[in-house]
């Protein structure tokens, strides 16, 4: 890993080690004491790198290293670089992957000189914020008419391992580069090093790899490292939106990491814990990293956002905190992925603040209720079917069973991504033929055709073709 070293005009502002306890270091200067979130090098060939977080007294300083301090002892001098953590920005950064230091780490040449910004920037302000609500549209057909996105807002994906959260990202990315000739932005944090490179390979073979870059704060990173590098990352997108004029897709998976990071984080510098022993200040380095994520005249940030739940309990602080800044939350279903009804995401579970006549209009609201009703009643009658079979049934439950099961086929998609071992031919549906075919769903249009002419289609009219 290899870190800027310091400038031989700042070695006047030297310090010495007078404490070491795992990743926290104090630091005494003499003469200029480092202000918060300077970066402060020691070590023999000042490979280790620390972030000031406090400071002590009138001399001495409290920061946590974002490198391993293995061998560094008491004494050993520091020296101040009197800046912040930066990486670069700029169009070079494209299909790179990097650490959370700004250097590449995916073994291709070396960049060239660019700009480098700290990683330290204020959300964007009020004034410069966009007031309108508009939605942003992904191609896949079960989000954009059950769970709109907001362009520029957050959404949460919930999900275990194994139901289809890399390949719903994989395939949010190939379609915003495909009609918005947006950047996409993958943020790893605490990721393990095995879902990185398969990450990796997996966009470089769906080619959408050129558009996107990548930032990893591994699982056997110091919590200094995996805490920051959601900033690293959103500092480079924010380059794309606000410099390029151009919109972004990041995609961050684990909040809870980021937290759990901060946790780490906070116990190493000897706060109090909080409720459930998390950090007192959870609330606020939430808010610092998603209060950056915004929709502005120049251009928009859209969040797509991993969380993990922990034991499944939603009232949990970490997830009550994620979900204060959610515009929507997408549930991903683990029996749904047994069915093979993929994107396996839980219609009825999921819900988004976009859903409101003002925004996505009459005709989309009203088609969305009248779904989920369906869908709803379904799930009721569920049980009914396993114990006495669906002839049972009254001639309208039967009706509408028939039109929910049509509909649970219809949601699912042929993605791009998934093409080179599926076989099936990605489709991108827009919004207005995705409301076409549940509209001629409910309406029983299509109630002569069987259940499998509607599975893994793209537009309604495909049914006519296939039945």
């Amino acid at each position: 890993m290899s870190i800027p070293a310091a400038h031989n005009s700042e070695n006047r502002a030297c310090g010495n080690v007078i404490a070491v306890r795992g990743s926290v270091v104090d630091v005494r200067f003499e003469k200029e004491l480092p202000a918060i979130y300077t970066l402060l090098y020691t070590g023999k060939n000042r490979e280790i790198a620390i972030e000031v977080l406090t400071q002590l007294d009138a001399q001495s300083v409290r920061g946590i290293a974002l490198t391993p301090t293995q061998g560094l002892s008491r004494g050993t001098e520091v020296f101040n670089s009197g800046k912040q953590l930066t990486v670069p920005v700029g169009s070079h950064i494209m299909g790179r992957m990097f650490d959370v230091f700004g250097n590449t780490i995916d073994k291709k040449e070396p960049l060239p000189k660019l700009e480098q910004r700290s990683i330290h920037q204020s959300p964007p302000p009020l004034s410069k914020r966009s007031t309108q609500s508009e939605i942003f549209l992904t191609g896949i057909k079960a989000i954009d008419v059950l769970i709109p996105l907001e362009r520029g807002g957050k959404a949460g994906l919930f999900g275990g391992a194994g139901v289809g959260k890399t390949v719903l990202l994989t395939e949010m990315i190939h379609n915003m580069v495909g009609h918005n000739k947006g950047v996409s932005m993958f943020c790893g944090i605490g990721e393990r090093c095995r879902e990185g490179h398969e990450l990796y390979h997996d966009m470089k073979e769906a080619g959408v790899l050129d558009n996107t870059v990548m930032m990893f704060g591994q699982m056997n990173e110091p919590p200094g490292a995996r805490f920051r590098v959601g900033h690293a990352a959103l500092t480079m997108a924010e380059y794309f939106r606000d410099d390029e004029h151009r919109d972004v897709l990041l995609l961050i998976d684990n909040i809870f990491r980021f937290i759990q990071a901060g946790m780490e984080v906070s116990g190493l510098m000897g706060q109090m814990p909080s409720r459930m022993g998390y950090q007192p200040t959870l609330g606020t380095e939430l808010s610092k990293l998603e209060e950056r994520i915004a929709n502005t005249d120049t251009g928009a940030i859209t969040s797509i956002q991993a969380i993990y739940v922990p034991a499944d309990d939603l009232t949990d602080p970490s997830a009550v905190h994620a979900f204060s800044h959610l515009s929507a939350s997408i549930v991903l279903s683990r029996k749904k992925a047994s069915e093979g009804l993929y994107p396996a995401i839980d219609l009825l579970q999921s819900g988004s603040k976009m859903a409101t006549p003002s925004i996505i209009g009459e005709r989309h609201y009203n088609l969305a209720q009248q779904i989920r009703q369906t869908l709803a009643q379904y799930e009721d009658l569920k049980d009914i079917i396993a114990m006495l079979g669906l002839e049972q049934l009254s001639t309208s439950d039967r009706n509408l069973v028939n039109r929910a099961r049509r509909l649970e086929r219809f949601f699912s998609q042929p993605f791009f991504t998934t093409e080179h071992f599926s076989s099936i031919k990605g489709r991108e549906v827009s919004l207005q033929d995705a409301l076409d075919g549940c509209e001629r769903i409910l309406a029983d249009e299509f109630k002569d055709y069987p259940e499998g002419a509607f599975y893994m289609i793209g537009g309604i009219d495909e049914v006519k073709k296939s039945g």
